[in-house]
């Protein structure tokens, strides 16, 4: 398969060829600049291919190396026709190459990872078994992580608690890339920005069954880690928006209007203070603060009330426009699968 990529979002459009039978798994593997560990990657993925009998493909994103990692994944490439190359034209980042791994992927079940040599491809077999046993998601679980703690462990601990509270999907590890989904949970992801870590909560939130192993971790042995502590601001902002689009997505006119009507609230409160100071204490209005309170709260409120309104429409548009349904099916008995507007017959 061939494709171009346009922008760090899903813009990945594959062209469609006869790759006969498509394989059970593909694993998802992003590269940027490890020309170092590309030669034990390769050994160590395909030995759990070969070593388990999986029939599988590996699919690696160069996601624009300026050192040799491309050269040798070719290298690779030219000995085992079950290696897929994709190569970026520029750095899109880790969401982007994961995406354009995806894209390009043909097996049943994903399962991503790491270039750096720190996701051990044996835990694989474990994540399938769970995959077997009727889950959609299995999430790694990096229980003895090999990074250092202030940097890496501590602000992981703390995001992956913020994240569990508030998407209500309980996972010890969402930084873990090494995870195995379903392709039928994956296919009506779109992804942007950094938020691949997401996944088993948009997945779980469309009804799919999400379960964690523990999974084995080791220390980086080639190179410095890309990432750093402002990473953690990053995901308690994508948190943010994966929230609200989880929550609202769909009416957004509820958290706004919402808004609108306790700012409103908060208006009528303010004013009535400030009759009563009137009134009862003699204190002139335009002597009273609460006015001004009163006024900037009314204006909020109203202001809070059109942006849902113009959200709703936006929302609608977006839905409507890609024909983007509103629920997820799991499965069909005796029913004819149509299009709105359509007839069945």
């Amino acid at each position: 398969m061939t494709a171009t990529v346009d922008s760090s979002s899903r813009t990945l459009t594959p062209v469609e060829q006869d790759d006969g039978d498509a394989p059970y798994i593909s694993l998802v593997i992003p590269c940027y600049n490890e020309e170092e560990s590309v030669d034990e990657l390769v050994t160590e993925v395909i030995a759990v291919l070969d070593d388990n009998k999986l029939d599988g493909e590996v699919v690696l994103v160069d996601d624009g190396s300026s050192d040799r990692t491309w050269e040798k994944l070719s290298g690779w490439a030219e000995k085992d026709a079950r290696l897929k190359l994709v190569r970026f034209r520029r750095n899109f980042g880790q969401t982007a190459a994961m995406v354009a791994g995806l894209d390009h992927a043909r097996g049943e079940i994903i399962v991503p990872l790491d270039a750096d040599l720190q996701n051990d491809p044996k835990s694989i077999p474990n994540l399938l078994a769970k995959i077997d046993e009727g889950y959609d998601v299995v999430s790694g679980w990096r229980k003895a992580r090999q990074d250092t703690f202030v940097s890496r462990r501590l602000p992981s601990m703390i995001a992956n608690a913020i994240i569990s509270k508030v998407s209500g999907v309980k996972l010890h590890d969402y930084g873990c890339t090494l995870k195995a989904y379903r392709r039928e949970v994956l296919d009506p992801v779109n992804l942007y920005g950094e938020m691949h870590r997401f996944i088993p909560v948009y997945a779980s939130w469309s009804g799919a069954k999400v379960t964690e192993v523990v999974v084995n971790h080791r220390a980086r042995k080639y190179g410095t880690s890309k990432y750093g502590i402002t990473r953690t601001f990053k995901v308690v902002l994508d948190l943010l928006v994966v929230k609200f689009l989880g929550t609202w997505g769909t009416k957004p006119i509820y958290f706004f209007g919402g808004l609108g009507f306790l700012l409103f609230g908060g208006a009528v409160m303010s004013a009535a203070y400030t009759l009563y100071e009137k009134y009862v204490h003699n204190v002139w209005a335009h002597r009273n603060p609460f006015l001004i309170i009163t006024v900037f709260l009314g204006l909020l409120g109203m202001q809070s009330l059109f942006l849902g309104l113009l959200a709703e429409i936006g929302i609608r548009t977006y839905h409507e426009s890609q024909a983007r349904p509103i629920y997820m099916v799991r499965e069909r008995t005796n029913v004819t699968r149509r299009r709105r507007g359509e007839n069945l017959s």
